[in-house]
Formats: C-alpha cells, sequence, structure tokens
C-alpha cells in the first residue's frame, strides 16, 4: 500500500472523528436541562451567553438598551416582534460558539460574528452565518444565501438544515483567520479570512460596497431581527488560546 493512501486515510479518520465529536457533544447539550453547563464544559472554558431567564448580556445594535420586540419565553430567547439586531456586551476575537435556533414557516434570521459598531448596519461589516427556513424563504433558492451559509460568499450544502419549527444547533469556530461554519453536527465549509480566495469573494458581492468589512480582529456576537419570529437557546461560548 502506499505512504500517501495511508496518509489520506489517516486524514479522513481525523475528519471523522472530529464531526463525530461535535456530533456527540451537540446531542449532550440537548439531552441536558437547556441553557445550563456541566462541570466538564466548565472545566474547558465553556460558558452561557443567555441565562434562559434574562436578556442580561445583550442589548440592540448602537444602542445601550434591548427593545421588547426581545423576549424570554420558557427559558427560550424570542424575537416576538420588532426588536433589530442584537449583539452581546463582550467583544469576542478567537472563540468556539454554539447555539440552537428555529425559525417559524418562512422565516429568517442569522448570527452575526466580529461584529464592531460605527457602520449604519451590522451586517456591513460583520459576517453572518444563515439561519432560514430554506423549504420557504426565497433566500433557500441559493445555497450561497441558505440556511448555514457565510451570507453571500461561501454556500452551504442541502439536506443539512431542519425545517421551520424543528431545532437546529449552529457552531461556529473563529480563530485568527480560520473560520468553520458547522449545522447539526456537520462541517459545512472552512475558510480564511484575507486569503485571495476570500478577497475574491468579496469583491464579486455586495460586500464590496464597504471597505471595512470583515476587517475588525475582534467584536460582538450578534442575532439579526429580519423581520420573522425566530427562537434561540443554549447560546455557549469558549475562548480559544
Amino acid at each position: 500500500m502506499h505512504h500517501g493512501t495511508l496518509v489520506r486515510w489517516a486524514l479522513a479518520g481525523i475528519l471523522l472523528a472530529g464531526a463525530s465529536d461535535a456530533a456527540a457533544q451537540d446531542a449532550a447539550v440537548s439531552a441536558r436541562a437547556h441553557n445550563t453547563l456541566s462541570d466538564e464544559e466548565r472545566a474547558a472554558g465553556w460558558r452561557l451567553l443567555f441565562d434562559g431567564k434574562t436578556t442580561n448580556g445583550w442589548r440592540n445594535y448602537m444602542s445601550e438598551s434591548i427593545r421588547d420586540g426581545w423576549q424570554v419565553v420558557d427559558g427560550e430567547l424570542h424575537r416576538v416582534a420588532r426588536g433589530g439586531d442584537i449583539i452581546t456586551l463582550e467583544k469576542f476575537r478567537d472563540f468556539e460558539l454554539t447555539l440552537d435556533w428555529k425559525v417559524d414557516e418562512g422565516g429568517n434570521s442569522g448570527l452575526f460574528y466580529r461584529a464592531i459598531e460605527g457602520p449604519q448596519l451590522i451586517y456591513h461589516q460583520a459576517q453572518e452565518m444563515q439561519l432560514l427556513d430554506d423549504e420557504r424563504h426565497r433566500d433557500g433558492g441559493s445555497p450561497l444565501t441558505s440556511s448555514g451559509a457565510n451570507y453571500g460568499l461561501y454556500p452551504a450544502p442541502r439536506g443539512i438544515v431542519k425545517p421551520a419549527g424543528q431545532w437546529n444547533t449552529a457552531r461556529l469556530v473563529v480563530k485568527g483567520n480560520h473560520v468553520e461554519h458547522w449545522l447539526n453536527g456537520t462541517k459545512l465549509f472552512e475558510f480564511e479570512m484575507g486569503s485571495e480566495d476570500f478577497k475574491r469573494r468579496v469583491a464579486e458581492s455586495k460586500f464590496r460596497e464597504w471597505p471595512g468589512f470583515a476587517s475588525a480582529p475582534e467584536g460582538h456576537i450578534g442575532l439579526q431581527d429580519h423581520g420573522s419570529m425566530v427562537a434561540y437557546r443554549n447560546i455557549r461560548i469558549r475562548v480559544l488560546p
């Protein structure tokens, strides 16, 4: 057997193990009380960004407070009425983030990362992981704007997102220029910010209109109000060394 074949098999085993570990971790979170952490997770550096009872730790983009369009309902953070995009009080540089989300039929929301304030709208600077009812929303017609995609830049594969009304688990890994998007235990893609491929994709998208797009080395985590009913729970983060 050729050495190259052994290496490819070894790499495939590592990738499969990584996906398996992520799926097992997501399943473990879903199996216990929501919005809680195990002792092992705390020891590993995980902490909650949503306590399941209040909106503490969150505020509206470009505001000091949070509108009442965002409410805690049965241990879940809901966009129940016009509430605007919200961000964490804290900023994060290198991190791993997981959360559960679901949208109503035709629903649309998004998860922003390394968001900074100053631009008129959060997406003028921050990248977005699309969270969507692919089946009924028009954005679901394109892999570039369907659920899990890095909106407008990196397409998501089909068949991973669950139907409207069902819980999905999103995972982000952001370290330096390296970014990974995961959905329901499956790695959708990875990319390097600042690479020639990344710069080309930005130049061919609407984001070319905003020179500061995706340039911040750290920033807030953001949740999008896109006019739809959406719910979140188990929002957890750990800072990476």
